[in-house]
C-alpha cells in the first residue's frame, strides 16, 4: 500500500463510504505477507516512498515469480528485480510480462514512470568493463522516476575524455561515479561538481585491486568533499540513493 492508496482509504472514511473498523482491517492486513519462503513488506512504499525490491541472486525462478505475482496482486504498479539471470527472466516471462535489461541484469514488471525528479542523474563509468554495475545504477534510477544521463569509458587513464563532458557533469543534480582498478575517477569528479557524488567501487581489476577493495579504499579516502560511497558492485544502492537526492525538495 502506497501513500496515495492510504490517502484514498482516509478519504473514504471521511465520505462515509467505509467504516473506521473496515479501514483498520484493510491497513492491518498490509504490513507483510508470508509466502513461506519470503515475507513481503507491503508497507515499504508507505514508509519510504519506494516499494520493496526483489534481489534475484540466490532465489529460484519459481520463488521470484511467486514474489512478483504477490506484489502485482496487491496492486504494486512496478516491480524491480535486481541480479536477475537471463534464464530466470525467461521463466518469469512465461507468466508475467517483464522488461529485461541484460547488461544491468535487472527485470522490471510494469511500466517505468515518467521522470518526476528535480534534475538529472549522471552515471559516469571509468571503463567499459564497469558497465554492468553502471547500468544497474542507471536502470534503477530510471525506474524510480529520474532522468538519467550516461557517460561511459571516461576514466582517468584518458582524462581528456572526462574533461570533454564537463558541461554534462555540471548540470547534474547527483553524479554516480563507477570505477574499478584504483577507483580514482570518483575523487576527480568530486573536485569538479557542486552536487553530491556517489562512488561505486567495482570488482574490476588485476590481483592487487583485491576484488574492488582497492577502489573502495580510494573512494573512502577521497579528499574531495561531498563524496559518499556504497559497497563494491552495488549499482542498485547508488541508483536508489541518487533518486532520493533528486527527489528532495527544499
Amino acid at each position: 500500500m502506497n501513500k496515495q492508496e492510504t490517502l484514498d482509504i482516509l478519504k473514504k472514511i471521511q465520505a462515509g463510504e467505509i467504516t473506521p473498523d473496515d479501514a483498520l482491517s484493510l491497513m492491518c492486513t498490509e504490513p507483510f505477507q508470508d509466502l513461506g519462503y519470503a515475507k513481503l513488506d507491503h508497507h515499504r512504499a508507505l514508509r519510504q516512498g519506494v516499494p520493496e525490491v526483489i534481489y534475484g541472486a540466490g532465489k529460484t525462478p519459481e520463488q521470484i515469480l511467486g514474489i512478483v505475482k504477490a506484489m502485482v496482486d496487491r496492486g504494486q504498479r512496478l516491480v524491480l528485480i535486481t541480479r536477475l539471470s537471463p534464464s530466470a527472466a525467461g521463466i518469469i516471462r512465461k507468466d508475467i510480462p517483464i522488461q529485461y535489461f541484460d547488461i544491468a541484469r535487472i527485470g522490471i514488471a510494469g511500466d517505468i514512470p515518467e521522470p518526476d525528479g528535480i534534475g538529472k542523474i549522471v552515471v559516469a563509468a571509468a571503463g567499459t568493463s564497469d558497465m554492468p554495475v553502471a547500468e544497474e545504477a542507471a536502470v534503477t534510477a530510471g525506474a524510480l522516476g529520474n532522468e538519467v544521463v550516461r557517460m561511459y569509458d571516461v576514466g582517468v587513464a584518458g582524462l581528456h575524455r572526462l574533461s570533454s563532458k564537463l558541461d554534462v557533469l555540471m548540470s547534474a543534480r547527483a553524479v554516480i561515479s563507477v570505477a574499478g582498478m584504483e577507483g580514482a575517477l570518483t575523487s576527480v569528479i568530486g573536485g569538479l561538481v557542486d552536487c553530491p557524488v556517489i562512488g561505486v567501487p567495482t570488482s574490476v581489476g588485476y590481483g592487487a585491486s583485491f576484488g574492488g577493495v582497492a577502489a573502495l579504499l580510494t573512494m573512502l579516502n577521497s579528499c574531495a568533499s561531498g563524496v559518499s560511497v556504497v559497497n563494491i558492485d552495488n549499482g542498485f544502492g547508488a541508483g536508489y540513493l541518487a533518486s532520493m537526492i533528486n527527489h528532495l525538495r527544499g
